[in-house]
């Protein structure tokens, strides 16, 4: 069933728990994360991001994520992903998805506040939820990521100010494969989380170690978003079966098989399994 943020994401906050926002970027992703979901009886956020739509183009992906969600027998949320510009997050809303993040983060701050204000006065229209971004979860590669850390100041005065319905923070996370292992600021978080009920979100979630997850959930985070582990298990899968000699629809099967594995896995360190 097709659900927004507010559906999901409270009932973690009080329950101790996060949702996973596991991106698609093809189908056999989305069947690979709805499957888990339903198999371990999980509420689920699927979706994409503005910076993969080269590899999924929004139009042509969309219809089969909303569709997926809608037939699903748990609450799924459609999210669309780091929202770099107005018009790809109406396109957005206006296909029908149930939440947005409008992600300002890398701009001026009062102009996030600004924009991502009106983004949230427009999906709210819509009957759709936003997330926004306070502080900058950068890349893997980039260096001085402390620099752009979340102050607790920070996200209580956007939240108030932008009325959002999740909250994206950076306590030392980052996009894509890390190449060392990152260093959370779990004191940040536990401050942060002091000054603003609104649900928290944690980018970056690939490549962190089970304590890393454990602890951030204990802390107050509520959503977390999942992308290149997947990637991982696709490649792993392709692999396998080319160095198995499998056919072209038996390592499309496999590659489905693995994605699912890994989903299950997060589901249940996030602990939502069961929380349908």
């Amino acid at each position: 069933m097709l659900v927004t943020l507010k559906e999901l994401l409270p009932k973690a906050a009080a329950g101790g728990y996060a949702v996973g926002l596991f991106n698609t970027t093809d189908t056999d992703m989305l069947q690979a994360v709805i499957d888990a979901a339903e198999e371990t009886r999980s509420p689920v956020i699927i979706g994409t991001a503005e910076i993969l739509l080269p590899s999924g183009e929004l139009s042509l992906i969309a219809p089969s994520i909303l569709a997926a969600a809608r037939n699903a027998s748990v609450p799924v949320a459609v999210h669309y992903d780091h929202g770099l510009t107005f018009d790809r997050c109406m396109q957005a809303l206006k296909l029908g998805f149930s939440s947005v993040m409008f992600d300002g983060s890398l701009g001026d701050p009062a102009e996030n506040v600004k924009d991502t204000g009106e983004m949230v006065r427009i999906a709210h229209a819509f009957g759709a939820t936003v997330e926004g971004e306070i502080g900058h979860v950068g890349n893997a590669d980039e260096e001085d990521g402390a620099l752009c850390h979340t102050t607790p100041k920070e996200a209580m005065d956007y939240a108030r100010d932008t009325g959002v319905d999740a909250l994206a923070i950076a306590i030392g996370t980052a996009h894509g494969a890390y190449k060392q292992a990152p260093k959370l600021n779990f004191e940040r978080l536990s401050e942060i989380r002091k000054v603003t009920d609104v649900p928290l979100v944690l980018h970056g979630g690939s490549g962190l170690t089970d304590e890393d997850f454990k602890k951030a959930i204990s802390l107050g985070i509520s959503k977390i978003n999942i992308y290149t582990d997947l990637c991982l298990a696709g490649q792993r899968a392709m692999r396998d079966g080319l160095n198995g000699g499998l056919s072209y629809l038996a390592i499309r099967d496999l590659k489905v098989q693995y994605i699912k594995e890994t989903v299950i896995e997060k589901m249940k360190l996030f602990g939502s399994c069961g929380r349908a």
